[in-house]
């Protein structure tokens, strides 16, 4: 199988904008509910939403026969500053303009999965200061049209001596643009102190709380459950791997305080994050059955902490009903609707008034999609951002099987070269 996958250039400031104002018709495309319908997209919204060949095309149209039409994926839990660097020769640099490339490119990679916003946790203090903040903010401002980026700000300490310019320096951090507070509360010595300190920021500037925990610790996590309950954005922890360690009475307990705190969780069924030491998986059915909400994400892309990340948010939800136990309708709402909830964005559906983040994969059924999601077409704001096409090739033995061919011209075959055989496009 070959895959190739096109992206188009971030837009000149302004060219969002007039993306945003076209036209765009999506014809018969597939639903998830078995419908085939036309679906017209204007000014970044779906216009209208009519049975297949009812509309018509005002300006561009795209033909999705053979695709599902979804709701776009979302990612809730990337690391943009160490992304796709596992296999740099010697120390991972940490220059603004490497940062900068590896965020940028890893969002494209994350684009082209599907996923048309993202948000980005980012160490800051020790050595580089807020250097890899202001690198993943200006990838941000570089991928404006293509994908929505939203950086969160990870501090190591925050408590005693050691802990005061870390608190500064999130403070400073929120200022220049970081969207959300986070950090790993289990890595320093005063993990409720360094919560503490994360609220107190959170609460000032009015900005969400997404904190790295393993959640192996009931104790810990009931003391964040209380003082996280009522704190409005809200609070999200992840990814909470350890719960799925603990006692069975005790994840219940555990899982019962988050949900009346109204605190989410997100797991990363794709492997950990360098937030986290250890590696599982949260109990996604146990956290759902206490009513917490859970998002998925995919953590570590390419990095020390898990050098073969995919990154890809359709894998996460296929983890999820394959090893989690969960529908593929709520797998895949995992990596949509409900990491939109964590992300604070509007939701999306199929049907007129609602935002045009769509995504389409060459499919029937959602089942399917989730296990041979190979060519997909990206849609941000009313407009196509990316693109993947996928065929797979059979040599003549697979002939006897009746599989469906892809029409190409006919030419002579290169001399040396194996027999034609069927095309069947993925």
């Amino acid at each position: 199988m070959s895959a190739d996958s096109k992206q188009p250039q971030p837009p000149e400031d302004g060219a969002a904008t007039t993306a945003d104002s076209a036209s765009l018709l999506l014809s018969h495309a597939r639903l998830t509910d078995g419908r085939t319908v036309d679906v017209r997209l204007v000014g970044g919204r779906i216009e209208a939403v009519g049975t297949a060949g009812s509309l018509t095309a005002v300006g561009a149209r795209v033909d999705l026969t053979g695709y599902l039409l979804l709701p776009a994926a979302t990612e809730p839990h990337a690391h943009a500053d160490t992304a796709l660097s596992a296999d740099t020769p010697g120390p991972v640099s940490y220059a603004p303009e490497e940062v900068q490339r590896r965020a940028t490119e890893a969002a494209l990679l994350q684009l082209g999965h599907g996923a048309t916003a993202l948000r980005a946790h980012v160490r800051i203090g020790d050595v580089q200061g807020l250097g890899p903040l202001e690198a993943v903010l200006q990838a941000r401002r570089s991928l404006r049209g293509l994908a929505d980026l939203t950086a969160v700000a990870v501090p190591r300490l925050l408590t005693g001596v050691a802990g005061a310019d870390g608190l500064a320096m999130l403070r400073d951090a929120v200022k220049m643009g970081a969207g959300v507070v986070g950090g790993c509360p289990d890595l320093d010595p005063d993990p409720a102190g360094y919560v503490e300190a994360v609220l107190e920021v959170a609460a000032e500037h009015g900005v969400p709380v997404d904190l790295h925990t393993d959640g192996d610790d009931p104790a810990r996590l009931a003391r964040l459950a209380a003082m996280a309950g009522g704190l409005r954005p809200g609070v999200t922890i992840g990814p909470c791997a350890g719960l799925g360690r603990l006692p069975s009475d005790a994840a219940r307990r555990a899982a019962d305080q988050l949900a009346a705190a109204g605190v989410t969780v997100v797991c990363l069924p794709q492997g950990g994050c360098g937030g986290t030491e250890l590696r599982g998986a949260a109990p996604v059915r146990l956290l759902r059955a206490a009513g917490v909400r859970v998002a998925a994400g995919s953590g570590a892309l390419r990095d020390v902490a898990n050098p073969v990340g995919r990154g890809d948010p359709l894998e996460a939800a296929y983890l999820l009903a394959s090893l989690g136990g969960l529908s593929p309708q709520e797998a895949y709402g995992a990596v949509s609707a409900e990491a939109r909830a964590v992300m604070g964005l509007p939701e999306v559906r199929v049907e007129a008034g609602f935002p045009a983040e769509l995504l389409a994969v060459r499919g029937e059924r959602l089942a399917g999609v989730l296990s041979l999601a190979y060519s997909r077409i990206v849609v941000h704001r009313g407009r196509v951002v990316a693109r993947t096409s996928a065929v797979r090739e059979y040599c003549d033995s697979a002939a006897a099987l009746d599989l469906p061919r892809q029409a190409r011209p006919e030419r002579p075959p290169e001399p040396g070269s194996p027999p034609a055989g069927p095309v069947v496009r993925s």
